[in-house]
């Protein structure tokens, strides 16, 4: 065991953790409605409840066991047995990997919430994101990182382009297409910009974290991809203020954070593969897709994701992913893209995100019919989503 790669982790892992909870929960509250922060602020804080203990119960032992097939491991680390405390992964404890893993699995499934919000039951989101953590992620994890279908050709995923942002934005689009549009105006004014931007900052500080603790050790891999994390987000947050100030003659301050977040999800799969050059073209034109996504092709489209899970995560995501194969430097970590003289890098990118769309869209479709016959149903009743499931449901109030 390496001490400083296992203090390193111990850290990622915290923070990673800070990202669900409390960065995400209020960044998705911020944004919505007043009548439905506590719910919205919930169902990031649930997610994280739910999703943690599916990983323990059979998660990582789906993903990561040596025994099973190529989608699906097997039961053998079911609550984690068999992994002793000495055990290693690489030069960290296994403990601790399974741990910083499940913290992907929990932030993963928050995000689809994004899509959803103001009008999905409660109780159907709790049975929802249980199955989803073990039933979608869990096996897309075991096809990409853990030696499944996809893990021997070659895609390039530092951190979970795939795993985790195209598959929650696919997902959430399936469940926002499922759900129906909602009742009340759908262009509400957010609830709290001070909670968007709080809740931006504390994921911009987790995703240090999540982006160069994926390196698994305290080394320069890790150090780069921190760096060229914070390159991305800020060249990405620029880009969007600076378009809709173009667009709207107004720099509005949930722009730039909506572009910051577009940067960090964009540079996820390349941290550990680019260098600065290529971190500020993927952070400038993940804040470009991520505008046109959030601004214009969702109003065109006419679909209502409500906090705009797709387009920030599933299509930045989907960019993020193939640029990789563009833009990836073989003196950061020895892996070449296109533009190193390597288009075969292209491909196996390609693939990748085709594969986790077709995946995250079926066992999503499956899942949510599912919970609906065990919830009679996956939406509100009207009268609540026109009251707000604040009140109708919690009966808690966020602001008075």
């Amino acid at each position: 065991m390496n001490t400083g790669d296992t203090a390193w982790i111990l850290v990622a892992t915290a923070m990673v953790m800070l990202m669900t909870p409390a960065g995400l929960a209020l960044f998705y509250g911020g944004l919505s409605n007043k009548k439905n922060v506590i719910n919205t602020v919930g169902m990031s804080f649930v997610s994280f409840c739910t999703a943690t203990i599916m990983w323990i119960v059979a998660g990582y032992s789906i993903a990561f066991s040596e025994g099973g097939n190529a989608v699906f491991g097997n039961l053998d680390h079911a609550f984690l047995a068999g992994i002793g405390i000495n055990d290693l992964s690489g030069t960290i404890p296994e403990l601790l990997f399974a741990t910083f893993q499940g913290m992907f699995a929990a932030i993963a499934v928050a995000i689809i919430s994004g899509s959803v919000v103001e009008r999905i039951k409660f109780s159907t989101w709790i049975i929802f994101s249980s199955l989803w953590v073990l039933l979608v992620y869990a096996p897309l994890v075991r096809m990409i990182w853990g030696g499944g279908l996809l893990s021997d050709m070659g895609e390039l995923d530092f951190a979970g382009g795939t795993v985790i942002h195209v598959n929650a934005g696919v997902a959430g689009l399936v469940l926002a297409l499922l759900l129906g549009k909602r009742k009340f105006n759908q262009s509400h004014d957010p609830s709290s910009t001070k909670l968007t931007i709080l809740g931006t900052a504390l994921l911009w500080f987790g995703w240090f974290g999540f982006n160069a603790g994926s390196q698994l050790a305290a080394d320069g891999v890790a150090a780069n991809a921190f760096l060229v994390t914070n390159f991305a987000a800020c060249a990405g947050g620029i880009v969007w203020l600076i378009m809709e100030w173009i667009d709207t003659n107004k720099p509005s301050t949930i722009g730039l954070a909506s572009g910051v977040i577009s940067g960090l999800v964009g540079i996820t799969p390349a941290a550990g593969y680019v260098g600065p050059a290529g971190a500020l073209a993927i952070g400038l034109s993940s804040g470009l897709i991520g505008f046109f996504a959030v601004v214009k092709l969702k109003k065109s489209l006419k679909i209502d994701d409500t906090l705009d899970a797709f387009g920030i995560h599933g299509l930045v995501g989907i960019w993020g992913s193939i640029a990789t194969g563009f833009f990836a430097d073989p003196a950061i970590n020895g892996a070449a893209g296109l533009l190193y003289g390597n288009p075969e890098q292209v491909l196996p990118q390609i693939i990748a995100v085709l594969a986790t769309i077709v995946f995250s869209i079926v066992g999503t479709f499956i899942l949510y019919q599912l919970t609906c016959l065990i919830t009679k149903g996956g939406r509100i009743d009207e009268n609540s989503e026109i009251e707000g499931m604040d009140k109708s449901l919690h009966q808690e109030t966020s602001f008075s």
